[in-house]
C-alpha cells in the first residue's frame, strides 16, 4: 500500500485534476487522500458547487477518501493554505507521499527555492524590498534572486510552483517524513482563459458556467463532473456566485469598525483605514476590490481581506494548525486508510457531535464553518436552509 496526499479545491473537478491523479496512481500510489477547501476557497470566493457536489466529482474522479481543510486556512495566503492541508497529511502518519501539480515539475529544483526562502539572508532582504512598497510576491522574488540566482527566483512566477514551494517548507516545518512528488502542468495556465486541448483552467470554466455558457465545458470535464453539474443546476444549487449576496457583503463590511478590520486574516501597514474609508463609498464589490487594491496589495489579497470581514474570521491561524481533521467522503479505500490513521496525531471526525465533544478552540473553527455555510448559501440560485454543517452527511461511494 503506497497513500498519495493531494491538497485541492475541485472547484470544479476537471481534465487536469483527473490527468494529475493518473500520474499518482502511475508513480505507484493505491490509495488517494484529498485535502479539500470547504465552501470558500482561497481566491476569497464561494465555490462554484456546494461541497457535497465537489467531494462525489472528488470521488467519482479517483479520489478514495476526502478530508475538508477548514475555513482559516482554506482563504488564506498560500503559506498558510499549505501548512494547514500539510499539517492534516502529517497528522494522519500514514501517507507516503504529497502529490502537487507544478510548472517545473521537479520537486528537486523547487527544494532549492525553499532553501533561498530558509536562508539567513532572506529576511532581512525580502524587509527591505517590502519598505520600498514593493508587493510581496515581487519582493519575495527579488530576494531569492539575491540568494540564489534568477533560474530559482523565476520559479516564484508561477502560482502552482509557488504554492509547491509552501508544500515543500510546511513538510520541513513539520519535520513531515512525507515525501514530495510532482507532476508536471501541461495545458491551460492558472487563471488562463483560452483552453489548450482538452485542458482549461478552472476559472475559465468557471466563467462559461457563470455565462450559461454550460454546453461549452463538455471537453474540459469528465463525463461524471458535467452530470453532477447539470443536476446541480436542475436543482437551483449551482452555480453559486458571490454576486448574490454582494449588498450582504457590502452591508457587513459597512458595519465594521477600524479595530475590527485591523483584526482580519492578512490586513497590515494601516490597509484597514483604507479599508474603512473606501467600504463607505463604493456600491459594488467591483468597486471595492479596484479602489483598495494597489501595488502592494493585489486583487486576490483585497478578496480574501473583504470576504474574511463577511465571514467573521480574525488572525491567528497562520501558526496553527487544525484542530480536527473531518471526513467529507471516502470508499472502499478511503476506510483502509482510516483504519491505518486511527492513531492520527489530529482527532479524526464524521459527525459534528464528535466535534463539539473536543476543546473550545475546535469549536470555535467549527462554528466558523457552520456560518460560512449558512452564508454561502444564500449566493446559491436557490437558497439553502441553514444548518447545512449540522444535516451534512459523510457522502460515500463504492
Amino acid at each position: 500500500m503506497k497513500i498519495a496526499g493531494i491538497v485541492a479545491e475541485y472547484n470544479p473537478f476537471h481534465n487536469g485534476h483527473a490527468y494529475h491523479i493518473e500520474k499518482t496512481r502511475d508513480a505507484g500510489a493505491t490509495h488517494i487522500v484529498a485535502v479539500m477547501s470547504g465552501n470558500f476557497v482561497q481566491r476569497g470566493e464561494p465555490a462554484i458547487l456546494p461541497k457535497p457536489e465537489r467531494v462525489r466529482a472528488a470521488l467519482e474522479g479517483g479520489a478514495d477518501l476526502v478530508l475538508e481543510l477548514p475555513l482559516p486556512w482554506a482563504m488564506a495566503s498560500a503559506e498558510t493554505f499549505a501548512y494547514g492541508a500539510v499539517s492534516i497529511l502529517d497528522a494522519l502518519g500514514c501517507v507516503d507521499i504529497i502529490s502537487f501539480g507544478s510548472e517545473a515539475g521537479d520537486a528537486e529544483l523547487l527544494s532549492k527555492a525553499v532553501d533561498a526562502l530558509e536562508s539567513e539572508r532572506f529576511n532581512g532582504l525580502l524587509r527591505v524590498y517590502l519598505d520600498m512598497g514593493i508587493s510581496f510576491p515581487d519582493a519575495r522574488q527579488r530576494a531569492a534572486r539575491e540568494i540564489s540566482g534568477s533560474k530559482i527566483a523565476s520559479l516564484f512566477e508561477t502560482a502552482n510552483n509557488t504554492l509547491g514551494i509552501e508544500y515543500l517548507k510546511a513538510l520541513r516545518r513539520l519535520c513531515s517524513n512525507i515525501q514530495p512528488f510532482t507532476v508536471k502542468r501541461f495545458g491551460a495556465g492558472h487563471d488562463q482563459d483560452l483552453p489548450v486541448g482538452d485542458i482549461a483552467s478552472a476559472s475559465a470554466v468557471r466563467r462559461m458556467i457563470h455565462a450559461g455558457r454550460v454546453e461549452n465545458t463538455a471537453p474540459y470535464l469528465p463525463l461524471h463532473t458535467r452530470k453532477i453539474i447539470y443536476e446541480a443546476l436542475q436543482s437551483g444549487r449551482c452555480p453559486v456566485d458571490v454576486a448574490n449576496i454582494e449588498r450582504a457583503v457590502l452591508g457587513f463590511m459597512r458595519l465594521l469598525s477600524k479595530e475590527e478590520l485591523a483584526a482580519l486574516p492578512g490586513i497590515s501597514e494601516g490597509l484597514e483605514k483604507r479599508l474603512y474609508d473606501v467600504v463607505r463609498q463604493c456600491g459594488s464589490l467591483e468597486e471595492l476590490m479596484f479602489a483598495v487594491k494597489t501595488k502592494r496589495y493585489p486583487l486576490s489579497r483585497i478578496r480574501r481581506l473583504v470576504m474574511a470581514g463577511f465571514l467573521g474570521l480574525k488572525a491567528g491561524y497562520e501558526n496553527k494548525q487544525p484542530p480536527y481533521i473531518r471526513v467529507l467522503g471516502l470508499n472502499q479505500r478511503g476506510l483502509e486508510i482510516l483504519r491505518l490513521a486511527r492513531n492520527s496525531k489530529i482527532p479524526l471526525v464524521s459527525r459534528v457531535s464528535s466535534i463539539e465533544a473536543l476543546d473550545d478552540y475546535a469549536r470555535v473553527v467549527f462554528n466558523l464553518e457552520a456560518r460560512a455555510a449558512d452564508l454561502y448559501s444564500l449566493a446559491a440560485p436557490k437558497p439553502i436552509p441553514c444548518g447545512s454543517e449540522y444535516t451534512y452527511k459523510v457522502i460515500k461511494v463504492e
